[in-house]
């Protein structure tokens, strides 16, 4: 137990370094929460600080996120506090609800973080980097079909779920609730963008969406 609580409190403390507001300090103290959407992930800070503000927004945010799967998770720890089996085979996802968590609600920032899409690809991609491959998909064909960028990474993240269901990954329990804890979480941080798409309110991606594109050039 003593392992589970470690790791995951270091994977929680690891979550909430947010990435935007790391960035914004070295880029004469942009607080990118208070630009835009008021979020503090890569989107918002795409769309308002430039690409390569972004960029090291993104190398942040999922860096921590295979980091807490990969490394912490992972690490062996003295014998004394090594878990017993049935408790060490949570511990992968436990740091990956940890680290989701930690970003979302970031003790260092008063918990007003990001809505968490980074840090849980690099999650995923810690636990199984071929996981990435129907999530980006999932992710890429939303986008270009709906034009949603919010909505592209809720099914991204319901995909992650739905491939670990019918992958052979173990421990199949720890990793399948990883899955679905997280896919909730990130449907629930895209509240707001749920609301706006039911008032039809919420803008598109233009450069994604190929039906838009294809209205457009009518």
């Amino acid at each position: 137990m003593i392992e589970l609580i470690l790791k995951a409190t270091l994977s929680y403390l690891l979550g909430s370094v947010i990435g935007g507001l790391v960035v914004g300090r070295f880029k004469g103290g942009v607080d990118i929460r208070q630009c835009g959407s008021g979020n503090a992930g890569g989107t918002n800070a795409l769309r308002t600080q430039g690409a390569g503000f972004a960029f090291w927004v993104m190398l942040i945010d999922i860096g921590k996120g295979w980091c807490a799967t990969a490394v912490v998770a992972r690490v062996a720890l003295p014998g004394g506090l090594h878990a017993e089996p049935q408790l060490h085979a949570w511990c992968v996802a436990a740091c990956g609800v940890a680290v989701l968590l930690g970003h979302v609600y970031p003790v260092w920032y008063g918990f007003r973080g990001g809505k968490g899409v980074a840090t849980f690809l690099g999650a995923v991609g810690g636990i199984a980097p071929w996981l990435l491959v129907p999530v980006l998909l999932t992710w890429l064909l939303a986008a270009v079909l709906l034009g949603y960028v919010g909505l592209a990474s809720m099914l991204a993240a319901c995909a992650a779920a739905v491939a670990i269901a019918m992958s052979t990954l173990t421990p199949r329990v720890p990793l399948l609730t990883f899955g679905v804890v997280a896919a909730l979480l990130i449907v629930f941080t895209h509240r707001g963008n749920i609301a706006r798409m039911r008032c039809g309110t919420e803008p598109r991606a233009q450069r994604l969406w190929l039906l838009g594109a294809r209205r457009g050039a009518a």
